[in-house]
């Protein structure tokens, strides 16, 4: 596979929804086509069809580091640096290349549980969700007994700390995936198994929020709200203060209203955005306020940011309402 030329094929994503496909194309220093178009990912669960747009020349950090991923994996072909290439071209919105090359990884490499777990990740942000669960749980098999891995990360965090594993990010998503079929059973086991390797208290309030959005859709309100008793404001959490805002409202410590008073100077502000009004989307919904929180979950979908696991939920919630 000729990692090289796939990079100028690579295009960035302002993720959003939309109906046409206009095609302008360049030549780069190296005299590659680069084509600054529209590329289809995915169907929402709405049935809308999902594109992904790139812009090479605003996106260049993160063309550059695809390339350093492939001129690694040219230098070392190993499968740390095969999932690396996946890695960045996800991060860049193409998550069809992104599963080609765990797939690749998965074919190579048949009795590793990293590619299974980064594929099925990416079978998520397309709403493949029996896929997504199918390589959560080979990976659950093929991981057991292994010791925590810590993962690097793609995109660090504000003090530079790799805080997940690879065992938390396995049962984090089979959870997540179980949840987005609705199937709330299948999703608590998971979260039980992910809370057993949130091994810090970043992977504990993520992993906790889910756990108790589930026993709530299963109307165990008691057990939800035991679990996140512990839960006290003056945590210091490094990169998952949405989720710690989200418990906070939970418990009646912040008023839901502040739940979308995100930092206007973060990098993240669309995803912290995107995450609360899920989360307070989904409150109203177990309070009875139906038409606050479709309300709540539309404005979610109108950011535009598809691939944010708050916008498939709010996708789902919104998808179930319809049918009712």
């Amino acid at each position: 596979m000729n990692w090289k030329i796939n990079l100028f094929l690579l295009m960035f994503p302002v993720l959003y929804a939309c109906e046409g496909t206009t095609v302008v194309k360049k030549k780069t220093q190296n005299n590659f086509i680069v084509h600054n178009e529209n590329v289809f990912q995915a169907f929402s669960l709405k049935g809308d069809s999902l594109f992904t747009k790139i812009d090479s020349i605003a996106q260049k950090p993160q063309m550059k580091a695809l390339e350093d991923a492939e001129e690694a994996y040219l230098e070392q072909s190993n499968l740390e640096n095969l999932i690396w290439i996946g890695r960045r071209e996800a991060y860049l919105g193409r998550f069809d290349l992104a599963i080609r090359t765990f797939t690749k990884a998965v074919s190579e490499y048949p009795e590793a549980f990293e590619p299974l777990r980064h594929r099925g990740h990416r079978y998520i942000s397309i709403r493949k969700f029996d896929e997504a669960i199918e390589d959560f749980e080979k990976a659950a098999l093929l991981m057991n007994g292994s010791v925590i891995q810590t993962e690097q990360d793609g995109m660090p965090n504000k003090l530079n700390i790799p805080l997940s594993n690879v065992q938390f990010n396995v049962w984090y998503h089979l959870g997540l995936a179980h949840y987005l079929k609705g199937e709330w059973e299948e999703a608590l086991e998971a979260y039980k198994n992910c809370l057993e390797v949130s091994v810090n208290d970043d992977l504990k309030i993520a992993t906790m929020d889910w756990y108790y959005m589930t026993l709530m859709k299963l109307g165990r309100e008691d057990e939800a709200n035991d679990l996140i008793k512990p839960i006290k404001k003056g945590l210091d959490i490094i990169e998952n203060e949405a989720y710690f805002k989200r418990i906070l409202m939970y418990k009646g410590e912040i008023n839901p209203e502040e739940l979308l008073d995100v930092d206007a100077n973060a990098s993240d502000q669309k995803l912290q955005y995107v995450t609360q009004g899920y989360g307070l989307g989904n409150y109203y919904l177990t309070q009875g306020d139906t038409v606050k929180a479709k309300s709540i979950f539309q404005n979610v979908l109108n950011t535009g940011y598809w691939s944010a696991f708050g916008y498939i939920a709010s996708e789902m919630e919104l998808a179930k309402l319809s049918n009712e």
